[in-house]
């Protein structure tokens, strides 16, 4: 890359300045509840302050680092085998969540402690109202996809290179994951190993946005338009068939993913470690 890496000062300041704006959006989050806005809305609507707010307090780093940053975005590297193989790295990065949530719930490794719980499995689709749900793809699709790739991929990994490619790749996947819930934690520093790979292998953010923007709609469509309901009696678990069928589509899950990485787009040349 020709372009100047970031400088040591600098990725201080940009893990600084996104904790600044992810507690100044918690407080907002927290201020739209109180005022009867519901849970899903509330989070993106707070999220909307997030881009000016890293605008403003990394403005000298933007600056300094815009050519850097516009070589990790350049239409040269885009093609349609990447875009392809990005967005199947992200529908099995899901995939891979379901069975091993549907596996856990079959083997007993999740309960629910409600004794009055529906058992089911029930499930419907039924999504909010489309202002709400084009928010929601606005935020996490879009915003949440290239905010959160140009900062952990193109600036914290970028700069943690010069210690070594599974280094920077698993510290800033690390980074990315305590910027999470806790209990999303195993799945998104997973998720960023994935991104760190794919970001290290062609050079380029666009491939890691595609991945992180088709997790994200899939989680969206799951968490606003789906609802289900599976909790077997405790007599019943294990379920070995569910259970097992699951491992194993996860573990073909993770093999295609770990296949497709290695499949290079046609002419990225070979990384240096």
């Amino acid at each position: 890359m020709s372009a100047k890496q970031p400088a040591r000062i600098n990725l201080i300041a940009v893990i600084v300045a996104t904790i600044a704006a992810l507690i100044f959006r918690a407080w907002l989050q927290i201020e739209l509840l109180d005022k009867g806005y519901t849970q899903d809305f509330a989070a993106d609507l707070s999220y909307l302050v997030v881009p000016p707010i890293l605008l403003l307090l990394l403005l000298p780093i933007w600056q300094q680092q815009g050519g850097f940053i516009a070589t990790l975005f350049t239409r040269q590297a885009l093609s349609l085998g990447l875009l392809a193989r990005a967005f199947a790295i992200g529908c099995l990065l899901r995939l891979a969540a379901w069975c091993e949530l549907v596996a856990g719930v079959s083997l007993g490794w999740y309960r629910n402690a409600d004794a009055t719980a529906v058992v089911g499995p029930t499930f419907a689709f039924e999504c909010p109202a489309p202002q709400a749900l084009i928010l929601g793809f606005v935020v996490m699709a879009m915003l949440v996809p290239f905010i959160e790739e140009t900062i952990h991929r193109g600036l914290v990994q970028t700069r943690l290179y010069e210690r070594g490619a599974l280094f920077a790749i698993s510290v800033s996947a690390l980074i990315f994951m305590l910027a999470h819930r806790p209990s999303t934690w195993a799945f998104v520093f997973v998720a960023g190993v994935v991104f760190g790979i794919q970001y290290w292998q062609t050079k380029t953010l666009w491939s890691s946005v595609v991945t992180h923007a088709t997790i994200n709609g899939l989680i969206l469509l799951d968490w606003r338009c789906l609802r289900g309901q599976w909790n077997p009696p405790a007599s019943d678990v294990p379920l070995w068939t569910a259970g097992i069928v699951s491992l194993c589509l996860l573990l073909l899950a993770l093999l295609s993913i770990g296949l497709l990485l290695r499949k290079r787009p046609r002419g990225t040349p070979v990384p240096r470690v």
